[in-house]
C-alpha cells in the first residue's frame, strides 16, 4: 500500500489548504459564464492562492457546467480554455491540475510561483466573447 497522501477536491469553490502544506484551487464555471469571465476567476484565484500561501505547491481543479458542443464534450471556448488557456496560462503557476477534458495531470516542471499582477485575454475578433482561437497571457506591473 502506498503511502502517498490522498489529494480530494474541496467541497466548495476557493482556495483550501491541505494538510500537507499545499493548496486547493477549486472553480466551478457556470453554464451562463463566458470564456472571459472564467479566465478572469481562474486567474484571480491563482493570484489569491500565491498572495495567502506564497510559493506552497498548488492543485487547480476546475468543473465546467454546461457549454456542451462536439469538441471533446464541450463547445468551442471551454473546448479552447481547456486546452490553449489552461495550458497557456495555468498550468506553469501549479504543482498539479484537474480539469474535465483531460482529467488530472502533474505538471512535469517545477511550478512557477511569479504570478503576473494582471492578465490579458487577446480575442482575435475583438469583441470580447471568445471564439476559441483567443490568446491569454499575463504581465507583471
Amino acid at each position: 500500500m502506498a503511502n502517498d497522501p490522498q489529494y480530494n477536491k474541496p467541497d466548495a469553490p476557493g482556495i483550501a489548504m491541505n494538510f500537507d502544506n499545499t493548496v486547493s484551487l477549486y472553480q466551478i464555471v457556470g453554464a451562463g459564464e463566458s470564456f472571459d469571465e472564467a479566465a478572469a476567476e481562474a486567474f484571480s484565484l491563482l493570484r489569491e492562492a500565491q498572495e495567502k500561501y506564497p510559493d506552497w505547491p498548488r492543485v487547480f481543479y476546475l468543473d465546467i457546467e454546461g457549454h456542451k458542443g462536439p469538441q471533446s464534450g464541450f463547445d468551442t471556448d471551454f473546448f479552447e480554455f481547456q486546452q490553449e488557456f489552461w495550458f497557456q496560462t495555468i498550468a506553469h503557476f501549479v504543482t498539479a491540475f484537474d480539469t474535465p477534458m483531460v482529467g488530472g495531470l502533474v505538471n512535469p516542471n517545477p511550478q512557477q510561483n511569479n504570478v503576473p499582477d494582471t492578465l490579458k485575454v487577446d480575442l482575435p475578433n475583438g469583441n470580447g466573447t471568445g471564439n476559441g482561437t483567443g490568446n491569454a497571457t499575463g504581465s507583471s506591473n
